[in-house]
């Protein structure tokens, strides 16, 4: 049982507000149902796969589709990043994510056009695009087909940006409209230009450097096997996996752990 991941008691007062209510039968055990969800999607496992400790597969699987459906997971990640905001400098880029064969069947049949994948130079992928705070934690995101641009994102994502005072992009954000959005919500914007403008664009490079941390966090969310390979068709189900994944790296744990320190310094545990 050690080798397996559980929730604690403390992280699951933190969770339980964002639990929807109850109805007809009382709930299975929470803890034990969503630390198998948890260590199942970490470890890319199939649900039939799943260890006895976390009791039946069946019921993993049920509860998993039901919230993902009703955005549960979507609303815990929200719910955690507003608790502790830090959005003095936001970052914003994409990644790809791989779709395995099992979500990649794109026949119109079976509603391909509908599931986010697109061919790329790299195949069929699904591209996540993401807003980060200035520790480089994940505040907002969200996917698209793999062939949409950048620039697509930007515009989905610019009017849930919080309120900042710089935004760091890569050359691939330069675009005037974007830097004017920017510049009426007082944001300031930290973009290199692109080669082919005639007029070079001055921005800060030593602030641009800090834009590694959102590449970080990619990384981070792709040691969970299930988002950096897609298995899931639908992609309400898939953003609940990177959902579910940010929450647990960069709000759940880390808050916790913070939240621990400081309970001991209280204490007088560090004086």
């Amino acid at each position: 049982m050690s080798n397996f991941y559980w929730l604690t008691e403390a992280q699951m007062v933190r969770l339980r507000p964002f639990f929807p209510k109850s109805r007809g039968r009382v709930r299975v055990d929470d803890r034990r149902v969503l630390s198998g969800i948890i260590f199942l999607n970490r470890n890319g496992l199939r649900w039939r796969d799943a260890p006895a400790d976390y009791g039946p597969s069946k019921t993993l699987y049920n509860r998993w589709k039901r919230w993902s459906d009703m955005g549960i997971f979507a609303r815990i990640m929200t719910g955690l990043a507003t608790e502790a905001p830090d959005n003095k400098t936001i970052s914003i880029d994409t990644t790809y994510l791989k779709a395995h064969r099992t979500a990649s069947s794109l026949r119109f049949g079976k509603g391909g056009r509908g599931r986010l994948i697109g061919q790329t130079k790299g195949g069929m992928n699904t591209k996540l695009h993401a807003v980060t705070d200035t520790s480089g934690r994940q505040i907002r995101f969200f996917i698209t087909a793999g062939q949409v641009s950048d620039y697509t994102g930007a515009m989905a994502l610019l009017n849930d940006l919080p309120n900042a005072q710089w935004l760091l992009a890569d050359r691939g954000y330069d675009a005037d409209w974007f830097r004017e959005a920017l510049s009426d919500r007082g944001t300031r914007p930290c973009i290199p230009g692109r080669k082919s403008r005639n007029k070079v664009v001055s921005y800060d490079k030593r602030r641009y450097r800090r834009r590694n941390r959102i590449e970080r966090m990619f990384g981070r969310l792709k040691d969970w096997r299930r988002v950096s390979t897609r298995y899931d068709q639908r992609p309400k189900v898939f953003l609940s996996a990177i959902a579910l994944a940010a929450a647990v790296i960069f709000w759940l744990c880390v808050l916790t752990i913070v939240s621990y320190h400081c309970a001991k310094i209280c204490n007088g545990h560090f004086l």
